[in-house]
């Protein structure tokens, strides 16, 4: 996408282009934020209605090529809330989720710093399947991002990207052994973005695939480690659009509670940037909370 871009994790992304001051050009690499799911990352939950909560910290110092001081420090809060019905198609298990995101972000290019604080760009998920066999359990989902964030084209907005995109959801989960123990998860989303508002460019279609490997230690406790690729696949069109692909890279350790009392899932992980092309290299935080009402 365009030089100078920003990503957060997905519902996370944006770009700063500086011509003497900064101006932004925000072209994202797709609403969702690669590393929003860890460990058995493609395993839906059973019937029930369930809110999970999604609490990502992001901070950035380096932003691979574009020459330009660069610092960002920004706090995601996105609400979920699942329904899985009782309903079959197919034999799977039908479902739907709505996703509200708000954040705060604190930025600094060039000494110019500036604070943003506002709602991100709600996503609507109509088709949610869930299929368990055997060992195994498989997702597919089709979503929608809604342009509703308070969007500009002068700062790095990483919540709202002034554009509607519609994103395909495939995923697996494989549990390797009889007791359930270990788990190898394998999620991949795919986003086709519309032509982004006030810049009349169409950021180009995105890849992200995330994945994670697993072991109970404990009832209710499982570690691991988890890692997301990312990847612009198509270019950007329109006047002023770049033929940049940008990616980036992640790993890091995970952490996951089930506290039986309260039925009430937490996750914590940490994850490390790598091999970012054409947008920020950092670090990211992330605390889900899924509580079954």
């Amino acid at each position: 996408m365009k030089n100078s871009q920003l990503i957060l994790g997905g519902l996370l992304a944006a770009g700063v282009t500086l011509a003497g001051t900064v101006q932004a050009q925000t072209i994202t690499a797709g609403h969702y934020p690669a590393g929003a799911e860890g460990i058995k990352g493609a395993s839906l939950p059973p019937p029930g209605l369930y809110v999970r909560d999604y609490n990502f910290y992001y901070t950035a110092d380096r932003f691979n090529d574009a020459p330009v001081e660069f610092d960002i420090n920004a706090y995601i809060n996105a609400p979920r809330l699942v329904w899985m019905t009782d309903k079959k198609i197919f034999g799977a298990s039908y479902g739907l989720d709505l996703i509200v995101p708000f954040g705060y972000m604190d930025w600094k290019v060039n000494g110019d710093q500036r604070h943003f604080f506002g709602l991100g760009d709600v996503e609507f998920e109509p088709l949610l399947l869930s299929w368990n066999v055997g060992q195994f359990d498989i997702s597919v989902g089709a979503a929608v991002w809604a342009p509703t964030g308070d969007f500009s084209p002068d700062r790095p907005d990483m919540i709202a990207k002034g554009c509607w995109s519609e994103m395909l959801t495939l995923g697996g989960t494989w549990y390797i052994d009889k007791s359930r123990s270990w788990a190898l998860s394998l999620l991949s989303r795919y986003e086709f973005l519309q032509e982004q508002r006030d810049t009349h460019i169409t950021p180009g279609q995105a890849l992200t695939v995330e994945w994670g490997l697993s072991k109970s230690i404990s009832k209710g406790i499982d570690v691991g480690c988890i890692g997301y690729y990312q990847q612009q696949t198509t270019h950007d069109s329109g006047d002023g659009a770049s033929n940049m692909l940008d990616r980036v890279i992640g790993v890091g350790p995970e952490i996951s509670v089930f506290w039986a009392k309260w039925a009430l899932f937490t996750s914590l992980r940490c994850s490390f940037e790598l091999a970012a092309r054409d947008r920020p290299e950092g670090e990211r935080i992330t605390l889900t909370i899924t509580k079954r009402l």
